[in-house]
């Protein structure tokens, strides 16, 4: 076997792209007079004057030198015709859902499933309802809709998720499909939104192509099992299909889903979780604070940042940052107001935002636990966001608008309504409100204390440049839908799978596909 090493390799930015100059920082560090080599991963460290980029190579004797190509993986993942396997019906295709259907082809099992919402294409109208007409479909939305929320907000693959399973396969799957194999170098992976409908529907069409099928605008409507055993589910209030396998990966959205599983008393409990606002600041100064230079080197990426503080006893933290990115309206219902952020895949926007989010506590759930039980988190949550609905202005009366509540960060500190706002991405548009009144006490004392410190370890932070749009409340499901740990069946249902982040085991992208995975792994070890 050729001799292979792996190697370190600080790069300045002016080099980065330059192969020769690669081969020849290789050449300082091995005796190979021949070799091959692989860039492995790849990231920036800013935290010298000068950015440079870390590159991790392998590097394998060769008879001659040259660069060795990225695997390739149409041979590695053998999908398999599942026309006439056992069926498994999936509830949700955002990426615990498709990654669950991809898994059940590789696995030799059909998927069945069931989407509320559209297909890509037309997805994309009722998305630009919302941001032009401010008409929320409750079922097409940025959240619901082929590819999940994942799809039109962004497709960050950055996760700390290594010890839950294989990240990798997630990544090759998706570069498989057409994302750029980029994502299985860099640090922070990041598709785009502008690129991830094509490699949603290329997933689309694999599954087709095996034998699994896929029902758009096919909403869960009802549960039914006997003696604690599934038995049958309903779609759109009208069609039953009996099923005996059914995974639920409806997304930390779908409240009625939460409501439905109450209804029918199946089991669920509280889960932690967090929120706030969306900070936007002009990607410049982000830029020139990150990497101490009034001007961002063209071979460097826009800079991200990450913000975490311990304020009062609950943490405070940066959430989804999004460098050059766009605050995007993400309400499921009409009469509520939503934030979340996106970039396109070269993050070419002029501003950067992040959620900045606050724990909550049981305690500041205790004022609604006796009217809504377990459902005391999506209570708060809903709460948030018809006063953030209420405040900017919007028409209460037929649930009509998404504009969202505003202000500068350094009113905010002051608790000072703005006279004036800039320019911001939320393309809907914004009011100026006091978000103090948005907010619950417990979360914007808290918010405030934690910007003065970030103010501190990001320079220009809260300068008047920097904005706040609200409400963050999405950050993560307010439930669990627990489960055994071992078969991954829902504790009570035996044929109920929870799965992805909607079931409370999944915090993005990549952890809700490896959960999806997992849990068509456990069917298929029982079948």
């Amino acid at each position: 076997m050729p001799n292979a090493i792996e190697l370190i390799l600080k790069i300045h930015p002016d080099y980065i792209f330059d192969e020769s100059y690669i081969k020849n920082s290789i050449r300082k560090k091995v005796d190979f007079q021949n070799f091959t080599y692989k860039v492995l991963k790849r990231s920036i460290d800013a935290r010298g004057k000068q950015p440079f980029y870390v590159v991790k190579v392998q590097v394998e004797e060769s008879l001659h030198s040259q660069s060795m190509q990225n695997d390739t993986f149409e041979n590695k993942y053998v999908f398999k015709d599942v026309r006439n396997s056992p069926e498994v019906i999936i509830i949700g295709f955002g990426p615990a859902g498709m990654f669950a259907a991809l898994e059940c082809l590789l696995q030799g099992l059909k998927p069945v499933v069931f989407e509320r919402g559209k297909k890509v294409r037309p997805r994309r109208r009722d998305l630009a309802n919302i941001t032009k007409n401010q008409i929320v479909n409750p079922d097409s939305n940025y959240c619901f809709g082929e590819g999940g929320a994942g799809t039109f907000s962004d497709g960050k693959l950055y996760t700390r998720s290594h010890k839950r399973g294989n990240v990798n396969k997630i990544l090759e799957l998706l570069v498989l499909h057409g994302a750029s194999e980029d994502i299985l170098i860099d640090a922070h992976p990041h598709i785009g939104t502008n690129k991830l409908p094509k490699v949603v529907e290329a997933i689309r069409e694999t599954i087709l192509h095996y034998g699994g099928e896929i029902h758009f605008e096919s909403k869960l409507t009802d549960i039914f099992y006997e003696n604690n055993t599934l038995t049958g589910i309903q779609i759109n209030d009208e069609n039953t299909v009996k099923c005996n396998h059914l995974v639920l990966a409806t997304g930390h959205s779908a409240r009625d889903i939460y409501r439905l599983l109450a209804k029918r008393n199946i089991v669920l409990e509280p889960k932690p979780f967090a929120v706030g606002v969306r900070a936007e600041h002009p990607q410049q100064l982000i830029d020139a604070a990150q990497y101490h230079c009034p001007v961002r080197h063209p071979n460097l990426p826009p800079a991200s940042y990450k913000l975490v503080q311990q304020v009062k006893g609950l943490g405070v933290y940066s959430f989804c940052m999004c460098p050059g990115g766009i605050v995007a309206p993400c309400a499921t219902e009409p009469g509520e107001i939503v934030t979340n952020g996106w970039s396109p895949s070269k993050r070419n926007n002029p501003f950067a935002n992040s959620g900045i989010v606050v724990s909550v506590t049981d305690e500041m759930l205790v004022p609604l636990a006796e009217k809504y039980g377990v459902l005391a988190g999506v209570a708060f949550q809903e709460k948030i966001e018809k006063t953030a609905f209420a405040l900017a202005g919007n028409d209460v009366e037929n649930n009509f608008g998404q504009i969202a509540p505003a202000q500068r960060l350094s009113d905010f500190l002051r608790k000072k309504k703005s006279n004036n706002l800039p320019l911001v991405s939320y393309r809907p548009g914004v009011e100026s409100v006091e978000l103090h009144e948005v907010l619950p006490t417990e979360i914007s004392v808290r918010l405030q204390e934690a910007f003065k410190i970030f103010g501190k370890k990001i320079k220009g932070y809260t300068s008047e440049e920097a904005m706040l749009i609200a409400p963050e409340t999405r950050t993560s499901a307010p439930v669990r839908i627990p489960r055994k740990k071992e078969t991954f069946e829902h504790i009570q249902i035996k044929g109920l799978y929870p799965s992805g982040e909607g079931a409370g085991y999944a915090g993005g992208i990549i952890s809700a596909a490896i959960d999806g995975e997992k849990v068509v792994q456990a069917i298929a070890g029982q079948l």
